[in-house]
């Protein structure tokens, strides 16, 4: 679940709308959720404070983090903890797959861009 943290009524339809959705449709009770607070390099117009964020995620049992899109801050690191929190629960997991799954994760590398076979004129 995302919410901006310069925007009150985001962070509101995550109890009200969200949350709910989450557990009406979910189909593991070991669902890992994830609330992340973005915009925070916006830091002059935050109304909602980091504490507020970590709270909500408490009581809904969420990993929380905070980040921005824009500026990249925590970006990767949402991801990188979500995909751990998933390899660390058995059930979400196919039997036997999490360690060849966890190996070939951290191998990977963004694809580089090469000039000569981009399409570029």
């Amino acid at each position: 679940m995302v919410y901006d943290v310069t925007r009150r009524e985001t962070f509101t339809n995550l109890s009200d709308i969200w949350a709910k959705e989450i557990d009406l449709y979910s189909t593991n009770q070991d669902c890992i959720k994830m609330l992340v607070g973005n915009k925070v390099d916006k830091e002059s117009v935050r109304v909602v404070a980091k504490k507020e964020g970590i709270d909500f995620a408490r009581e809904y049992g969420c990993l929380f983090i905070e980040c921005s899109a824009k500026t990249r801050v925590n970006v990767e690191q949402c991801f990188e903890e979500l995909v751990l929190k998933i390899l660390e629960t058995p059930s979400l997991l196919a039997e036997g797959s999490s360690g060849v799954v966890k190996r070939n994760i951290f191998k990977q590398k963004p694809p580089t861009s090469d000039a000569s076979t981009s399409g570029c004129c």
